[in-house]
């Protein structure tokens, strides 16, 4: 079975709208010994919003595969890749849970985000503003799944199971010079900087703005829907 074909619900519609929703796939709960691929949802319609849903998984969970999206007071649950795709999107004061088992230890983690945006004039991006990272086991914040990857965290609370480092390549070796992986004013014990990858990008308020600004995503359409 394809990846896609996992999902619990698809959406390639554009201008849909979700409140107050729950999507699950409970694959991974049931089958705990073989652990994979499973979608609660794939989203790639344009001009998409979920209000105060919630996408319950462990691997996959969210496929926000293409588009712009808007995610509002959301919550996201997952393990490895969890939110994972090539859209433009914005996370607006989200709850992302880490379900990562205890017992994998301090040495396996997961990735909250695998971004995949190919190429530099693609549109691609995930930011996250406000809301809180927290739960179980150890994540990365992300991993670069193509050469452009692009994901920022915005003033975010961030418990203690981030991994120092905070992000990575897809494979170790890979070419990060054009990811952009930035966190800006964020907080909890982790949100330290000290120990991340030299590669993070640090942004300039100019180019904070580009992302956190509505814009990104909304040119008048959001206001339009019901």
């Amino acid at each position: 079975m394809l990846t896609h074909e996992t999902a619990t619900f698809s959406v390639y519609a554009d201008d849909f709208v979700a409140r107050d929703v729950a999507f699950t796939n409970t694959h991974n709960r049931v089958n705990k010994s073989h652990v994979t691929q499973a979608l609660a949802a794939l989203v790639g319609g344009d001009r998409i919003a979920f209000h105060r849903c919630a996408f319950n998984g462990f691997e996959d969970t969210l496929c926000d595969n293409t588009g712009r999206h808007y995610f509002r007071e959301c919550f996201i649950k997952g393990g490895v890749d969890f939110i994972f795709g090539y859209a433009r999107s914005i996370y607006d004061g989200c709850t992302l849970v880490s379900n990562i088992p205890s017992r994998y230890g301090r040495h396996r983690a997961g990735w909250v985000t695998a971004h995949a945006r190919r190429h530099a004039g693609d549109p691609g991006g995930f930011v996250f503003k406000g809301g809180e990272l927290r739960g179980t086991g150890r994540q990365y914040l992300g991993r670069a799944w193509n050469k452009y990857a692009t994901v920022v965290y915005y003033h975010v609370n961030m418990s203690n199971i981030v991994v120092p480092q905070g992000w990575t390549p897809w494979y170790a070796g890979n070419d990060t010079n054009d990811v952009l992986f930035a966190e800006v004013g964020c907080t909890g014990p982790g949100s330290d900087m000290a120990g991340r990858v030299s590669w993070e990008k640090h942004l300039s308020e100019a180019e904070v703005k580009k992302f956190v600004d509505m814009s990104f995503i909304d040119d008048g359409w959001l206001s339009k829907q019901p």
